[in-house]
């Protein structure tokens, strides 16, 4: 009976479809995707440049279901720095610790790292503080990004960046 069980329990092992996600947490992807948002908060479009993949292969998703091309992303990027101060990515928690950035690789292949964080600035105009809380989610391929998807409600970031370009039409 012992024999019987361990057979079946070697079967069982054996047979079994290894099928399950893996996630990662200090991976190269992982911390890749750090280093790209030290590139953001240092407004160093260059240096972001270096894990996207060319305009014409990146697919963007800018809090819509219709694709964004590159160079509306760096624009953005380029009009936060402009419009506000203090730029941070916090733990959406409050807490000083890391934003969240995790890696998963799926059955079918596919390797996205996902993360989470709060979009925290100080408009220049206004002097208000604008805190969001995002979702941006980047997909590799050959070591490239070619997919990035960002979820957030851009409201917030909208009325200050209208403000800074009122106020920057008066002068």
């Amino acid at each position: 009976m012992k024999n019987l069980i361990i057979i079946l329990f070697t079967f069982l092992i054996l047979g079994c479809d290894n099928n399950a996600t893996i996630v990662s947490f200090d991976d190269e992807k992982s911390n890749s995707i750090r280093n790209h948002y030290q590139y953001y908060l240092n407004n160093d479009i260059d240096g972001l440049k270096e894990l996207w993949a060319d305009d014409d292969k990146i697919v963007l998703y800018l809090g819509s279901v219709e694709t964004s091309p590159l160079s509306e992303l760096t624009g953005l990027i380029q009009a936060q720095h402009a419009a506000f101060d203090n730029i941070q990515l916090l733990n959406i928690q409050g807490e000083d610790q890391p934003i969240y950035v995790e890696t998963k690789t799926y059955p079918s292949g596919q390797t996205w790292t996902n993360t989470w964080f709060k979009w925290s600035a100080v408009g220049k105009t206004t002097g208000n503080t604008v805190e969001i809380p995002v979702h941006i989610s980047f997909r590799w391929e050959g070591g490239e990004i070619v997919e990035e998807v960002h979820l957030f409600n851009p409201t917030l970031m909208e009325e200050e960046l209208e403000a800074f370009n009122a106020s920057s039409d008066k002068s």
